[in-house]
């Protein structure tokens, strides 16, 4: 009689399925497809704003580092305001030259390197923002288009209770059934409407948070793509050390050895060295004065700088390998899910979803003629309501479990030197 029963609500939602499928046709708005919300959101989002200007950061950093000291203007005047024969200007010595500092150690080498590490890891910054991007459109569109079909299985609910409900009065008025059967009917019908009524604020607010990311109106999703079951992609060739969590991991621990290098740099001291002309006023007489300067690392000798940076570049290795092992292990979870979520989806939009349809619709065939009762139709509703919405849910996890994985096994871009 279970069968039955669930046969009953299968019938109530293939009468209002056709319904819902013709609201598209009236209403002639284009689809929008997962491509053109991803292209739409790649060409206007602020995240991908953002990573670009941190690359031009980099690229400027870069221009910096590649700069040589200022040279310095020396002005001097002695033997002024002094007693005796100095008193006055009349014994002033004017001098008046040009300093310029010499960087030794490889100083500048060392900034170049480190600048060049922090370019690229501003692309790969930049790589993960977009496949960050990717994910998270995905995640809306699938959310949004979920939402719609929550909204159209809750609209033919409201159908079936309506029907159910005239049945009811049928039977009551010709006296074959209790009076209980049409208000059992009127409370089903008032739940249906009330859920019918949360499933549109629930779709309201996914279609207006994937409009937020793309910048554009939302109105027909793809149910073509929403409805596939894709297997899950391949594995990557180039194994977890090309995905962007590791190559970002690994770009940190090539700025902390260029860190290292710049760090026993400074431990060489700079010299400055200066040209200057002396004028003594005395005589009128103009002498040239050369001088050169060079700091003593009495205090600070640069040996603790560089334990620091040691220190990074070690931290740095150690989470590079950490990364590694998370990557490995999250992508395996991830196919795992993947497949998990297929497997679940093919089931519950395949042969479950075709046994309630066909309850409900015997069900409600036999209620109309009076040989089942009121408590096998909605047991059989019920039964169609959740092998239906447990379909959604099936499919809304596939996808998301597909284009997490998706984002996991990202492989980074490669540099332009391995390029060409």
């Amino acid at each position: 009689m279970h069968r039955i029963i669930a046969a009953v609500l299968a019938a109530g939602a293939c009468a209002s399925s056709p319904q819902a499928q013709t609201i598209p046709a009236r209403t002639a708005a284009p689809v929008l497809t997962l491509a053109a919300a991803l292209h739409r959101a790649d060409i206007s989002s602020p995240i991908r704003d953002a990573a670009a200007a941190g690359l031009r950061t980099a690229e400027a950093q870069r221009r910096v580092a590649g700069l040589r000291p200022n040279p310095s203007i020396v002005g001097e005047v002695e033997n002024v305001a002094g007693s005796g024969p100095y008193e006055g200007l009349r014994a002033s010595e004017t001098t008046l030259g040009l300093a310029l500092p010499l960087e030794r150690g490889g100083k500048r080498g060392a900034r170049i390197a480190v600048a060049e590490a922090q370019i690229g890891r501003a692309a790969l910054q930049a790589a993960i923002a977009r496949a960050d991007l990717r994910l998270r459109v995905t995640q809306a569109y699938t959310a949004a288009a979920a939402a719609q079909r929550r909204v159209a299985i809750a609209q033919d609910q409201v159908g079936i209770a309506a029907e159910v409900l005239r049945a009811a009065r049928v039977r009551v008025q010709a006296g074959r059934a209790s009076p209980l059967e049409e208000q059992r009917a009127g409370v089903a019908r008032l739940a249906a409407e009330g859920a019918s009524e949360r499933a549109r604020r629930s779709a309201d607010a996914a279609c207006g948070n994937l409009a937020r990311l793309l910048g554009v109106p939302i109105d027909r999703l793809d149910d073509d793509w929403f409805d596939a079951v894709a297997p899950a992609p391949a594995a990557r060739p180039a194994g977890p050390s090309a995905m962007l969590t590791v190559a970002a991991a690994r770009a940190d621990l090539e700025t902390a050895i260029a860190q290292v290098r710049l760090a026993r740099s400074q431990r060489v001291p700079d010299l400055t060295v200066s040209a200057s002309a002396r004028r003594l006023e005395q005589t009128n007489a103009v002498a040239a004065v050369f001088g050169v300067s060079i700091p003593l690392n009495v205090f600070n000798d640069g040996r603790a700088g560089i334990a620091v940076a040691e220190a990074q570049r070690d931290q740095s290795d150690a989470l590079r390998r950490v990364a590694l092992l998370d990557a490995e292990q999250g992508v395996a979870t991830a196919r795992a899910d993947a497949d998990n979520a297929a497997t679940t989806a093919r089931n519950a939009t395949g042969p479950a979803l075709a046994a309630a349809t066909e309850a409900a619709r015997i069900a409600r065939i036999g209620y109309r003629e009076g040989k089942f009762g009121q408590l096998d139709l909605l047991d059989a509703e019920r039964t169609l309501l959740d092998t239906r919405t447990a379909a959604v849910d099936a499919l809304a996890a596939h996808h998301d479990a597909q284009a997490l994985l998706e984002r996991l096994t990202t492989a980074a871009p490669q540099p332009e030197d391995d390029q060409r």
